[in-house]
């Protein structure tokens, strides 16, 4: 039995007009060219929260408040485990910016069946077209 290697990663859904942020994976990278809510790989002492406070600083720009810990899911690739940790955040300051080249749209919820996501990330799409991610509050939109 080979070992994989786990890999924790963040996720900020950052909501604003009632659209939501989402990614390009840049080429070069492991699932290129697939849509994603942006963030990155957790660093070794850092928290969660930390991670993807950083990441979208790193990224895009700007400084977000991850209010709410949405899900957890776990996803088993052929040489690495992703377990994904995904925030409803609000932004606190700053305009987006794709600060790594990659391509960055603003979508309403219903339209992001339309766009091609990494599995892990199939499981956030359910919840926020069923509707259940709108408990945040109105100053966060």
């Amino acid at each position: 039995m080979v070992h994989k290697k786990k890999i924790v990663v963040t996720a900020a859904i950052i909501r604003h007009d009632g659209k939501i942020l989402i990614t390009e994976r840049p080429g070069g990278r492991h699932l290129e060219g697939l849509w994603e809510f942006p963030g990155g790989k957790k660093e070794a002492g850092e928290g969660l929260e930390e991670c993807v406070k950083r990441e979208i600083r790193e990224e895009i720009g700007i400084d977000i408040n991850p209010y709410e810990l949405l899900l957890t899911v776990t996803h088993e690739y052929e040489t690495k485990i992703v377990e994904l940790y995904a925030f409803l955040c609000s932004l606190v300051s700053g305009t987006p910016a794709p600060l790594e080249g990659q391509k960055m749209q603003w979508v309403d919820p219903e339209e992001l069946t339309l766009y091609q996501f990494p599995p892990p990330d199939q499981k956030i799409i359910e919840i926020l077209c069923d509707g259940k991610a709108v408990r945040c509050p109105d100053q966060a939109f």
